[in-house]
């Protein structure tokens, strides 16, 4: 893999992790934009060093290194999860988190329109799923 791959999958995931980030950002949760932005470059860095693990060494094992990487990013969203009262505060932010590392990763292993619907709903769940709830509720 080249240079110019690397820092172009790196800079994607740097995209994809401003979009959600933002959002968070705007609603003012506990994870922002460069909660958002590192988890998906690093999740990123991960998948690309993945892929040039297999391609050096035949015996390795990109599945458990995404594993390792995504349960990471799950111990990671759980120190967002409180619990006030008789609720419980935190569960999308840990669950966009989560996606983000995974978005991170397809970007990483090159899988751009994966990456890329993925955004786009993930957006779309945290920007308008809320507004649903709430009618829902009524």
């Amino acid at each position: 893999m080249n240079l110019i791959t690397i820092v172009l999958r790196l800079f994607i995931a740097i995209l994809c992790g401003i979009i959600i980030g933002l959002e968070r950002e705007f609603r003012d949760k506990a994870a922002g934009l460069r909660t958002h932005i590192l988890v998906c470059l690093g999740a990123a860095i991960f998948g690309i060093l993945g892929l040039v693990l297999v391609s050096e060494y035949k015996n390795a094992d990109i599945l458990r290194l995404a594993q390792g990487l995504l349960i990471g990013i799950g111990f990671l969203g759980g120190g967002v999860i409180f619990k006030e009262g008789a609720s419980v505060k935190g569960l999308t932010t840990a669950a966009g988190i989560w996606v983000m590392g995974a978005i991170g990763l397809a970007v990483g292993v090159g899988s751009y329109y994966i990456a890329f619907v993925g955004t786009i709903f993930t957006f779309l769940v945290m920007a308008l799923f809320g507004k649903f709830e709430k009618l829902v509720k009524k």
